[in-house]
């Protein structure tokens, strides 16, 4: 037993103090009504536990709909926050305890089957003597349920109490739930009363206050019912570390590119990430532009870089789809320009608040014609800081659109990771805006590279013809063979350039074995942690995980070589080989392995699925286990 721990017990045995049981992680599920504050309760637990010293990861849980029915199954909000004392990458399996603000919001997350047999339930209590017998009736059989599997149930009084402080309990029923779970963790009290004062910032004195005492008379509480305490051991961080989510991290990437404007249309899940760029982006000589529609959005960013300034648009699937035209604009003009995709559930509207690597193939193919463009898919919070500047230096020296797709479990999810210094070497060089050297063309290719020197409308000797149509070096319209293969092989040839500087994907694991595993996005953290457990276990079983999707990283063939059964795992669908009328010549696969299939003529398997949330390390392991029995049994 550490210090640490040897210390908070001996103080708790003074005070009379539940027993204090060491755990290396849990996994917390707070749930309520849409709009009763249950996700800023976990934000404050959860950036007062990381203060206190453990990682964290946590998931938004976002109902489908803008305003639910309250009191069902679709109107849960909440978050899941999985705290330990080694690196978060995912979300984590089944949760140890749920917080509810109601028996439907439970129901919620049974449903979703990820609640552990044995889960500490805490639920308000208001329910089991509602005036609606059908409410008391489905209250009382959903935790009879619960217990029959296992579970342990705290029935909290949380509206009674909460109305001792303050007269609607919806505004303050929160605060008392996050002093409940405090204990239940026993977390720093000091810290969390700051943290609540520093939430309620903007409010007044008394507001804060309230919120102080209803934390107060929460934790109080909890002290009064749970005969037994967490304790999650700090970790010894040696460099200053920050906890943000990724939406955050794409607008904080684009402050530190340098991004001049942001141009966007409001959009689920990706709409946070302009509104926080918004708030800070001026301090740094920028602006956010609110299009009228997602195509008005992309058609400015895109002036915006024609002119010479930085751009970026930001967007999800939808918005995607419409910005298309403008995206083979870019792509024939060769303007620089850099599209953020936050993927979320389709086709169509499909899941709006749900996670879905959904736009690969859309974003690769969807644009009239051959349209090559570089599409980059950051797989941690971390890296969706650090993707930005990346995507704007390739953008702006090989002329070309960048798509960088998170997706929404990066999006609204909170990791902790180091925190990023930046330099002035993290912008590209400025614009050379001097004389253009006499005889220069617009798109004066290069014959091997097929770069060109971009031009910017204004600069001194640089008049020159911009056009959507099939153009020559000159950028005057030509429709004869000879103009339209060789300006296609041009900008294609750019990709094969931008390849040969990339390096091949480190393998987690082995570099040979039974099994490789092949991910991209935020599968990362799940697929690695599923085969380590694997390999404890003794399973031959490795993993890569590809950043650049186009173009593809070398080396990938070699890789894949070593290893007896390839396969993707990804958020997104594939048929499964065992449903009706599905062999192999009718089987659709998921998008990465269709195209890693195409690029390598390996015959690579799939494991994708769509359940509108992130994959647990749990069901990955049987999934794979599966595959690795069905190799050593020839099946």
């Amino acid at each position: 037993m550490s210090d640490s721990i040897s210390s908070v017990t001996e103080r708790s045995a003074k005070s009379g103090k539940a027993r204090l049981s060491a755990v290396d992680e849990h996994v917390i599920e707070i749930v309520s009504d849409s709009g009763e504050g249950a996700q800023k309760a976990a934000v404050s637990f959860a950036q007062v536990s990381a203060k206190m010293g453990n990682y964290l990861y946590t998931i938004e849980i976002i109902p489908s709909e803008i305003q639910p029915p309250p009191h069902t199954v679709g109107s849960a909000s909440g978050n899941r926050v999985r705290l330990g004392s080694k690196p978060m990458t995912n979300g984590g399996d089944l949760a140890n305890v749920v917080l509810a603000f109601n028996e439907m919001a439970l129901l919620s997350r049974m449903n979703a089957g990820s609640l552990a047999k044995d889960v500490i339930v805490i639920i308000d209590s208001v329910w089991a003597t509602h005036s609606d017998p059908v409410i008391c009736k489905q209250y009382r059989e959903i935790l009879d349920s619960l217990a029959k599997d296992g579970a342990r149930i705290y029935e909290v009084p949380m509206e009674t109490e909460t109305l001792k402080i303050i007269s609607d309990p919806i505004k303050g029923k929160n605060m008392f739930a996050v002093g409940v779970l405090s204990y239940l963790y026993d977390r720093d009290v000091e810290l969390m009363k700051a943290m609540i004062a520093s939430t309620f910032g903007k409010k007044s004195k008394e507001v804060q206050a309230t919120n102080i005492a209803l934390f107060e008379k929460g934790y109080e509480y909890g002290s009064t019912i749970f005969q037994e305490q967490f304790y999650i051991e700090a970790a010894p961080f040696s460099k200053p570390m920050i906890s943000i989510n990724g939406n955050q991290a794409i607008a904080l990437g684009a402050i530190a590119a340098g991004f001049e404007i942001c141009s966007m249309y409001p959009i689920t899940p990706a709409t946070s990430a302009s509104h926080y760029l918004s708030e800070i982006i001026e301090e740094f000589g920028g602006f956010v532009h609110q299009a009228e529609d997602e195509i008005s959005a992309i058609g400015v960013a895109l002036g915006y870089s024609y002119a010479g300034k930085t751009a970026l648009t930001i967007t999800s699937g939808p918005g995607m789809a419409l910005k298309t035209e403008f995206m083979g604009l870019t792509v024939m003009t060769e303007t620089p320009l850099v599209l953020v995709d936050v993927q979320r559930g389709g086709p169509s509207t499909g899941l709006p608040t749900k996670v879905e690597q959904a736009d690969l193939l859309a974003a690769l193919f969807g644009a009239p014609g051959d349209a090559p463009k570089v599409i980059i898919a950051p797989s941690s919070i971390e890296e969706c800081f650090h993707v930005m500047p990346m995507a704007r230096r390739i953008a702006e020296e090989f002329r070309m659109l960048v798509v960088v797709l998170t997706d929404a479990n990066l999006a609204t999810g909170v990791q902790m990771f180091e925190k990023p210094v930046v330099t002035e070497d993290t912008l590209p060089l400025p614009l050379d805006l001097s004389p253009a050297p006499a005889g220069v063309l617009p798109y004066d290719w290069d014959e091997k590279t097929g770069l060109s020197r971009r031009i910017i409308p204004g600069q001194p000797g640089g008049t020159n013809v911009t056009t959507s149509l099939n153009h020559a070096s000159n950028g005057r319209i030509y429709y004869d063979p000879d103009t339209n293969q060789r300006s296609h092989k041009m900008r294609s040839r750019k990709l094969a350039v931008l390849k040969s500087t990339l390096t091949a994907p480190a393998v987690f694991g082995a570099p040979e074995g039974d099994l490789l595993c092949v991910g991209w996005g935020s599968t990362r953290g799940v697929i690695e942690e599923a085969v380590e457990r694997m390999r404890k276990a003794g399973h031959r079983i490795s993993c890569v995980h590809i950043q650049f999707l186009s173009p593809l990283p070398p080396g990938l063939k070699e890789i894949m070589s070593k290893f007896r059964k390839v396969m993707t795992v990804e958020l997104n669908y594939c048929d499964d080989p065992a449903d009706p009328y599905i062999d192999s010549e009718s089987r659709r696969y998921s998008q990465l392995a269709q195209i890693l299939r195409a690029h390598t003529l390996v015959d690579i398997d799939c494991y994708g699925r769509v359940p509108g949330r992130p994959l647990m390390p749990m069901e990955l392991v049987a999934a794979l286990s599966a595959h690795i029995e069905a190799l050593k049994t020839g099946k």
